[in-house]
């Protein structure tokens, strides 16, 4: 028999960098620590409903992970260059939203290395520092520069593109922890590679706005999980609207059952009930 816990509209999880990170659900306005379900018997039920988590208007089918089609056409952070911040077209005045940019975009961002199915590079905020390495579901991250713009960040990212990964390959990185790397010793390795693309951009957009961190400390992430899956499994809501199995651990935005893993993130705006079974 299935007793519900909470219901409402999904949004991205929340998480606290602890030992192991803590997760917690966001239903509505409800939140739900998840930790403590490990190892029970859940169940998650979509109501058949989506909600844009901008506007909150109904909609048929959810665009960039959780909007209307109207917002994701109309919103700065439903823009192209949100995935591709080399793009960044505010200097060019043709942002959608320049307040918008000016608070997201127009601000120190970090240019990191992280080991997620492998070592990656990738961009975030500064305010968005560990939570973005957490929800990509990184074991090891380091910031190697800091610049004053998204659009910076971009275009630091595009050279270390030619010789290191950009994307995580989530389905690896659900089957386990992953061997450790030594950051560093990439870091130490990028920076006399890219060197002469770095130092152009250096002399093209002054010194203050792309510094090197040297001296940066790496952090360490450890997810709350009894049990990786051997073969990974995607549930899909719009699919099969109940989901249920054992919770056997949460890593970046996924909740893995054993009966296959479900990204949160991917369901926002989605009205879900979350049910313990028996």
């Amino acid at each position: 028999m299935a007793q519900v816990i909470a219901a409402g509209a999904v949004r991205k999880m929340k998480t606290e960098l602890e030992e192991p990170v803590a997760y917690t659900m966001l239903l509505g306005n409800e939140e739900i620590p998840l930790n403590p379900f490990l190892g029970q018997s859940l169940q998650l039920d979509f109501a058949g409903s989506i909600n844009c988590i901008h506007c909150g208007r109904k909609t048929n089918k959810s665009f960039s992970q959780g909007y209307c089609y109207p917002c994701f056409k109309r919103l700065a952070q439903c823009d192209s260059c949100i995935v591709s911040p080399e793009k960044c077209h505010y200097a060019a005045g043709t942002c959608r939203e320049p307040e918008w940019g000016d608070a997201h975009c127009m601000v120190d961002h970090f240019v990191y290395l992280a080991n997620t199915s492998g070592v990656k590079v990738g961009i975030t905020r500064g305010t968005q520092v560990p939570t973005r390495w957490i929800d990509q579901g990184a074991t090891q991250a380091r910031p190697v520069y800091r610049v004053a713009t998204r659009l910076y960040s971009g275009l630091v990212e595009t050279v270390f593109k030619a010789h290191i990964a950009d994307k995580t390959n989530w389905r690896t990185m659900l089957k386990g922890e992953g061997d450790p790397c030594d950051l560093e010793s990439v870091r130490r390795r990028l920076a006399v590679d890219c060197a002469e693309e770095l130092d152009a951009l250096i002399r093209q957009h002054g010194l203050s706005a792309i510094t090197a961190l040297p001296d940066q400390a790496e952090v360490r992430i450890i997810y709350p999980v009894l049990e990786y899956p051997v073969k990974v499994t995607s549930f899909n809501l719009d699919k099969t609207p109940t989901v249920s199995g054992t919770l056997m651990g949460i890593k970046g935005q996924y909740l893995l059952f054993d009966t296959g893993v479900i990204n949160m993130r991917k369901y926002s705006g989605y009205r879900v009930s979350l049910s313990r079974i028996g």
